[in-house]
């Protein structure tokens, strides 16, 4: 169970970090990518529990890497949460969601 959530989890901070970020672009090496994800999880693990995403938690999200979190949602991963619920949690920090917009295993309705 504790892996589910663990799953679940990551991929709605992979998709709310995709989807919130203006797209920050750079040179990060794999531990600074591994810190930013650390981080995110951290800030945004009350969403597992359904709550919405925290300030702390859309502040976070808003300057993570891209390429440091969708190379981690493979299709496995996709599987455990719902698209559609993880939009609105996106949408919920005041961003919008492009379409067909493609992060690792997952594009977007």
């Amino acid at each position: 169970m504790a892996s589910a959530w663990s799953g679940i989890l990551a991929l709605v901070l992979v998709l709310m970090a995709v989807f919130r970020a203006p797209i920050a672009k750079g040179d990060m090496n794999p531990s600074q990518c591994k810190e930013e994800r650390r981080l995110l999880v951290n800030a945004c693990r009350p969403v597992i529990f359904g709550r919405n995403p925290s300030s702390d938690c859309c502040q976070r999200v808003r300057v993570t890497h891209v390429e440091c979190v969708c190379p981690v949602v493979t299709p496995k991963l996709a599987a455990l949460i719902g698209v559609e619920r993880t939009i609105k949690q996106i949408e919920s920090c005041g961003r919008t969601v492009p379409h067909n917009f493609k992060c690792g295993s997952i594009t977007t309705p």
